[in-house]
């Protein structure tokens, strides 16, 4: 098989493209920066943008499926650079796929598409998208405008399927656990509210895992076809206890403080207020979608994973900490 992967420079784009040339498929990936890493294990490198619409073109050329992980992150940033690259971007992919004659793509998307900032238990992907004002940053909301379109193209010449892994982590985590880790290294780490609100995790090998599962189930017109899946290990935690696991596998310092939510999403929408006026891009310690996430439960039904295409995560949590334990004692 020859796989296009969007993003293979980075975190669950790495452990994809990493999977797939395990088992000896052919790969390229479009990526903005330099990766020789990549080339040494035998992926062809396009250097370009999401917006480049001829670029991405070259690069789904001859694939059999392409899997879309890049996107811009993150709870800030300016509205126009979420937009450029998650929602036209993605249209980009998709147009790129049709005009290729790719046949299969799968899209990564978030769970937070179907987040209103109240508790989610339970819950399987009919869960219904929130209204657009619901949405408390541009991520989820363009997140979720991307996840639509992709979902409207399937049909007979493109099979497209969504994944919703939730909260990623684990051994080459670039964005999540560093940030975690330096802050709760500053004593600028809070728990808001109780930390009781119970949420679900991914180790990051299990979320590369379902997408190829994925990818190698999909058809159109089967039951992946046009759908979405919520990904994730299984196993909810209280957030206080799951955070501070991931601090003390990673050599962090616990967090013990707490701030009251209501004094949390004031904090956050203050600062939001703050950050527009001044025009700031990077992203403030406390925003009002970060507030709510931390204070809420969200953990999902992963049996539609199991039941459409045989998918369970084979690393639990345990063994998940495990690894990113004996990593972290390696690097200090």
């Amino acid at each position: 098989m020859k796989a296009l992967v969007t993003g293979g420079g980075g975190f669950i784009g790495g452990a994809i493209l990493s999977l797939l040339r395990a088992r000896g498929d052919a790969v390229t990936t479009l990526a903005r920066g330099a990766y020789p890493d990549l080339e040494a294990k035998g992926c062809v490198l396009v250097r370009s943008d999401l917006s480049d619409a001829a670029a991405v073109r070259r690069a789904a050329e001859g694939c059999d499926v392409v899997f879309h992980v890049a996107a811009k992150a993150g709870i800030w940033g300016s509205p126009d650079a979420y937009e450029r690259t998650n929602v036209q971007g993605t249209q980009n992919v998709i147009d790129a796929c049709l005009a290729a004659g790719v046949p299969r793509l799968v899209f990564t998307s978030s769970p937070s598409v179907a987040y209103a900032g109240e508790d989610v238990e339970g819950a399987d992907a009919s869960l219904p998208y929130p209204p657009e004002d619901a949405y408390k940053a541009d991520y989820p909301r363009t997140k979720a405008r991307a996840e639509k379109r992709v979902r409207a193209a399937n049909g007979p010449k493109l099979a497209t399927v969504s994944l919703r892994p939730h909260l990623v982590w684990g051994v080459g985590d670039n964005h999540l656990l560093p940030r975690m880790v330096a802050r709760a290294r500053a004593g600028r780490l809070r728990i808001v509210g109780d930390g009781k609100a119970r949420v679900d995790s991914t180790y990051v090998d299990n979320a590369a895992d379902a997408h190829l599962a994925a990818a190698d189930a999909l058809t159109h017109d089967g039951p992946l076809g046009g759908n979405a899946y919520f990904v994730s290990n299984g196993e909810p935690l209280p957030v206080g206890e799951l955070l501070n696991l991931l601090l003390a596998a990673a050599g962090a310092p616990p967090v013990t403080r707490h701030v009251p939510f209501k004094v949390a999403y004031a904090a956050g929408a203050a600062s939001e207020a703050v950050y527009r006026a001044l025009r700031r891009t990077d992203e403030p310690l406390m925003t009002r979608f970060l507030a709510e996430q931390l204070a809420t439960s969200h953990w999902f039904d992963i049996e539609p994973c199991a039941r459409d295409f045989g998918w369970r995560p084979r690393v639990s949590l345990a063994e998940g900490l495990e690894r990113l334990r004996a990593h972290a004692g390696q690097g200090r």
